[in-house]
């Protein structure tokens, strides 16, 4: 249990009766803080009151004693529960909400009170805790033999994706892509430093992932037989995973959760591989200090809808391989740029609003009278934007035509049913609209025409007794009174009974007065009730019409990210990409999305063309000049390619792309023990193991955190095994002008560079990409830009006069051994070198039994 103050081990005896309840229910919850209503506040005893105290900057106080020890106390206003719920979520903490149930009247001893809710960072669907544009996802992980299981489940809008993945750096990628709020683990999880910037970690028992135990969690929630409907079926490890999390949800939502009908299955095969370390180096959604500017998302996204703009992230990180898919796109995005369509289609989509997570909060009961009111206003709109695309001839147009179907019986009930501008609670009452329910409408009339009577009352009673200053009120706590100053109390008739006495008033109540309360305090209580009833019965006629708005939904959100696409590409000058099934890449003037938004002076665009004639460009320059800049936005064209958008460029024509690969810049691991040079190195070698020839590869700098000779050796190295071995389309960019010796090599090694102009000691970048090796690096003179001083400057100078001597004298007449290829040849594994060293005539029946088995250890570890 959490708390070290006090445990359920103590004797529950010594405690006062409320602290027993207290401590009980803690006991339940004790991975979690817990928020026990008391009155008009939450509190939070022992440790739960201190770690509060901390996250929240609350006062941590203590209340009396129990057991004979001081109970340490804070608490927190129930109006403001949100605003400190959210500050505890985006901490990575969970809390129990424990509300009274009881009715304090009748309860002998401690009002019953029962946790209603629990709130974790991944299963939120409060609007207020959640960020609007960002998917809000809860994740689960199971380690098995053969590789991982993965899953995660968007609670407000039902969207549950799993999928297998083979190694460690697959994980690392799809923890990069998704980003969860929160993540399951099994207790035996092994990979922990994988974890460590995901701050709602949870330990879950091994049990939870038994597989027989997932399966009965999924069949029961989707109501069927068995998951081959949903093609997932074989997915073992990832299904472990699922059923994890489907009963972590149960457990948590305490409620039927109907939105969460389907499961699908990511395969990587689908979509472009992007692993971990491309994904922060390329800066698609989330920069290199974790903030969003400077991102390709802030550059692409100008969508209507909190939805769209959820939906074009997830593009950004999923772009497709399937040429059908993403021309379908290209083509729709094409059209609405045509007609000028997309302009009206985003200002009725603004008016739109967040349809997908209104209806799972109506799925699980969880809407408030805004939502409905908002989802009344988007039915409202159907029929034009059903007019907007009804001219549209793009067969995948017309089929977000056909999603975005209309739901007139919906729309009349909930016309008839909710006011124009309802309040935030059901509980304040006044959502029902007047002629909705004869009967309510007939118990609000009884109270609604109270201040009639009181004020008819006032008067008569005015002239009865004479008395000028009487005056008829009501407050919540004493109800109706008849009001007299102090100084007229001695004219008041016998009649009337004393209710309050206070400073210069006295108050007092009639019979009449008193029949007249009950009976407008009893219409009040049945208004609230019917009302509430009315509303869970809006609820069942909305909830069978449930999977089609989840359809709506979508693609309304599709929509809108295309009419963005469209809007981007108009505003910004992007053109349609051609896609081919030839490998290569050839754009003209591609310009990177993000620098030329930010740039204070003009863009200079700049051309690639890589193809099996040109697999690699040597890229050489000055520091500054434009290298990195020019890598990133190749690798950005493609990617927006294959996520459907228009592209900055002049012309852009693009083969079959499997993998994105950048190895652009190091930060030291020390969580990890890693040094800049490993995280390097490291890097290097997933992309020497895994890039294929229709893979992209961006590698900038190689071998710089070495000694000069090792690293010169190693880029080239990598990069003649890049060329030569793999064939992939690369972008290599250097200072070891060495490495431009690798074109008179290999024909298929381009050198290009970006130009720079000198005058006297300074430089001038012209960002220009040229083909040919670059003259000269400028190191000194981009040193002098930075405002080193002079001196250190002129020694520089002199000490690289030394240096260029000495080693022109060294290989003065020499063959340097870089103009020479290098050998890749197979490693021998040691299994083949114990196969080779064998005498088999030797041999015993049980010796070469063991052999196999050693032979077949070796191969596992290899």
């Amino acid at each position: 249990m959490q708390n070290s103050a006090i445990s359920l081990d103590d004797d529950l005896e010594k405690h006062t009766p409320m602290m027993r309840q207290y401590l009980s229910t803690k006991a339940q919850h004790s991975d979690m803080l817990l928020f026990y209503r008391m009155g008009d506040f939450y509190e939070l005893f022992y440790d739960d009151a201190r770690r509060a105290s901390e996250l929240l900057g609350i006062s941590l106080t203590a209340r009396g004693k129990s057991g004979g020890e001081p109970i340490p106390m804070a608490g927190i206003p129930y109006h403001a529960v949100e605003t400190y719920l959210a500050k505890l979520v985006q901490q990575g903490e969970s809390v129990a909400i424990c509300e009274q149930i009881g009715d304090p009247a009748l309860a002998k001893g401690p009002v019953e009170r029962k946790v209603v809710r629990i709130v974790t960072p991944g299963t939120l669907t409060d609007e207020a805790l959640l960020q609007e544009r960002q998917d809000n996802l809860l994740a689960a992980v199971y380690e098995g033999k053969t590789g991982f299981g993965y899953a995660t489940l968007d609670v407000a809008s039902g969207r549950f994706i799993v999928t297998e993945l083979e190694d460690l750096e697959s994980l690392e990628a799809e923890l990069q892509r998704t980003r969860p709020a929160e993540l399951l683990y099994s207790e035996d999880f092994s990979q922990q430093q994988l974890l460590s910037s995901i701050k709602g970690k949870r330990r879950r028992p091994e049990w939870e992932f038994d597989f027989d135990t997932a399966m009965r969690f999924l069949l029961d929630q989707f109501g069927t037989k068995d998951l081959q409907g949903f093609g997932i079926h074989q997915a073992r490890l990832s299904l472990q995973a699922a059923g994890c999390l489907m009963q972590y949800v149960r457990d948590t939502q305490r409620t039927a959760l109907p939105h969460i009908n389907a499961i699908h299955q990511f395969s990587p095969s689908d979509s472009i591989v992007l692993d971990a370390a491309t994904r922060r180096n390329l800066e698609l959604t989330q920069n290199l200090s974790g903030g969003r500017e400077n991102t390709l998302a802030s550059v692409l996204d100008a969508t209507a809808t909190p939805m769209g703009s959820r939906m074009l992230q997830r593009w950004i990180h999923q772009p497709l391989r399937s040429r059908t898919l993403i021309e379908a796109r290209h083509n729709a995005v094409a059209e609405l740029l045509s007609c000028g369509q997309y302009e009206q289609l985003h200002d009725v989509l603004k008016s739109l609003g967040d349809v997908e997570r209104i209806v799972a909060r109506l799925a699980i009961r969880n809407a408030r009278p805004r939502d409905l009111a908002r989802l009344r206003q988007a039915l409202e709109l159907l029929p034009e934007i059903q007019q907007q695309l009804s001219t549209m001839k793009q067969p995948h147009l017309r089929y977000l035509s056909e999603q975005i179907s209309e739901f007139p019986e919906e729309l009349s009930l909930l016309q008839r049913a909710i006011i124009d501008n309802p309040p935030v609670l059901i509980r304040d009452g006044g959502v029902i609209r007047e002629g909705y329910n004869a009967e309510l409408d007939e118990w609000r009339s009884l109270s609604d025409g109270a201040s009639d009577y009181l004020q008819q009352l006032e008067v008569r009673e005015k002239e009865r007794t004479g008395i000028a200053t009487l005056k008829v009120g009501f407050n919540r706590v004493h109800g109706y009174y008849i009001e007299v100053s102090r100084g007229q109390s001695a004219q008041v008739p016998l009649s009337y009974q004393r209710r309050q006495t206070l400073k210069n008033t006295e108050r007092y109540i009639i019979p009449e007065l008193k029949e007249y309360e009950e009976k407008v305090l009893s219409s009040q209580g049945k208004a609230l009730a019917l009302e509430k009833q009315l509303w869970d019965e809006l609820f069942d006629h909305l909830l069978p019409k449930l999977y089609a708005l989840q359809c709506f939904a979508v693609a309304a959100s599709e929509l809108d990210v295309l009419s963005n696409f469209a809007e981007r590409a108009e505003s910004f000058g992007y053109c349609q990409p051609n896609l081919t099934d030839s490998t290569g890449i050839d754009i003209d003037e591609g310009r990177h999305p993000v620098v030329e938004r930010v740039s204070q002076s003009p863009f200079i665009a700049n051309p690639v063309v890589l193809n099996p004639n040109r697999r690699m460009l040597i890229v050489t320059g000055p520091n500054m000049g434009g290298k990195s800049t020019y890598m990133r936005q190749v690798a950005l064209i493609t990617l927006m390619a294959h996520i459907g958008s228009f592209v900055p460029a002049a012309h852009a024509t693009i083969g079959p792309v499997d993998r994105i690969f950048t190895r652009i810049g190091a930060s030291d691991d020390l969580a990890s023990g890693r040094s800049t040079f490993m995280v390097e190195m490291t890097e290097t070698a997933n992309i020497l193991h895994n890039a294929t020839a229709n893979s992209l590869v961006l590698m900038d700098e190689i071998g710089r955190g070495t000694s000069t000779y090792d690293g010169m050796s190693l880029a080239w190295a990598a990069a003649e095994y890049l060329a030569r071995q793999l064939g992939a389309l690369t972008l290599f960019a250097t200072h070891y002008f060495e490495l431009t010796q690798l074109s008179e090599l290999l024909p298929q090694v381009i050198n290009v560079h970006l130009d720079a102009m000198e005058h006297a000691d300074t430089i001038v970048f012209m960002h220009a990409v040229q083909e040919g090796a670059a003259s000269k690096s400028y190191g000194l003179q981009v040193a002098a830009l930075a405002g080193v001083p002079t001196t250190v400057i002129k020694a520089a100078k002199m000490k690289l006069k030394e240096l260029e001597a000495r080693d022109s004298h060294q290989h003065q007449g020499a063959v340097t051994p870089l103009q020479s290829s290098l050998p890749f040849e197979n490693e021998i594994s040691e299994v083949e070198l114990t196969l080779k060293r064998l005498n088999l005539d030797e041999l015993t029946p049980k010796s070469a039994l063991d052999l196999l088995y050693k032979l077949q250890t070796l191969a596992k570890q290899h």
